[in-house]
């Protein structure tokens, strides 16, 4: 408990860091601001890039449109709806990198064969790869969902290949000196032993997802999530600069909350047990 309020405060103090600095930027080279007149004159720190900390956050309880409801609310239920096709991407992704990985442990003229093409794929920039793949699946949430999946799968099978490869030499050969099946061995010695090589991949696959789903919603026409409220509000951005800020801001906000959600998942899975990147 008190790690984890330690490693809130921490996290408080960063936000508040950069909240001092953005204001400092604008202290001396934004634009005048009543009677005070910046020494510098910064295009980046003007207010139609850089709008104050408080114009942003005033935002949230401001409406999104004329009349309309709340940005904070629209937002939030924009949140609600990428974070599923993220979920549903992060699933569909690492259960396809733990496959390829599983595959790949177990034959090695597979992995010879087909992992310079696993690598391969991640060259490829997924701007590029979303408006086919929304081609294909003709829109809607499964588009998505696969697209976020490609950056979700990588991870995944690099640090399950490793993983499973990680157990002790002897306890293969004792596995192995119990006729025990290659199923056998896998559950009882592979995946024990490469959970901690998962789950630190799972942390990076699930930011990774969050991104996925808001670039997949872009082509594929979907504006209910958080891809079409950025989309919206940068056609508007010269008007109401604050407001892409807020998108981008809750953007941020669900890829750090599911990856809380991955690390407390880890947390709760490996107790008592040494992380990965101490092993």
């Amino acid at each position: 408990m008190f790690r984890a309020a330690r490693g809130v405060l921490s996290f408080a103090a960063v936000i508040a860091a950069l909240g001092v600095l953005w204001e400092g930027i604008k202290l001396l080279g934004g634009d005048p601001n009543g009677a005070w007149t910046p020494p510098f004159q910064w295009t980046v720190a003007s207010d139609l890039n850089m709008p104050h900390v408080w114009d942003i956050a005033t935002s949230f309880v401001e409406p999104a449109q004329r009349n309309g409801p709340p940005l904070g609310l629209v937002l939030g239920d924009a949140a609600l709806f990428t974070f599923r096709e993220a979920f549903g991407g992060f699933v569909f992704g690492a259960l396809l990198g733990l496959a390829l990985a599983i595959v790949f442990v177990h034959s090695r003229l597979l992995e010879r064969a087909l992992v310079p093409y696993v690598v391969a794929s991640q060259t490829v920039p997924i701007i590029a790869i979303a408006p086919v793949v929304v081609i294909w699946l003709q829109g809607g949430w499964l588009a998505v969902a696969v697209i976020s999946a490609y950056l979700t799968f990588f991870p995944v099978t690099i640090a399950g290949l490793r993983g499973l490869r990680s157990p002790d030499p002897r306890a293969l050969e004792l596995m192995r000196s119990y006729a025990a099946s290659p199923r056998s061995v896998l559950f009882k010695v592979r995946l024990p032993a490469a959970a901690p090589y998962l789950l630190a991949a799972l942390k990076v696959a699930a930011t990774a997802s969050v991104v996925g789903a808001i670039i997949g919603e872009l082509p594929s026409g979907i504006r209910e999530g958080l891809g079409g409220a950025i989309l919206n509000f940068n056609q508007y951005y010269v008007s109401g600069p604050p407001k892409l800020w807020a998108a981008i801001i809750v953007a941020a906000i669900v890829g750090i909350g599911f990856f809380v959600l991955v690390r407390a998942a880890e947390a709760f899975l490996m107790r008592g047990r040494v992380p990965a990147a101490e092993t």
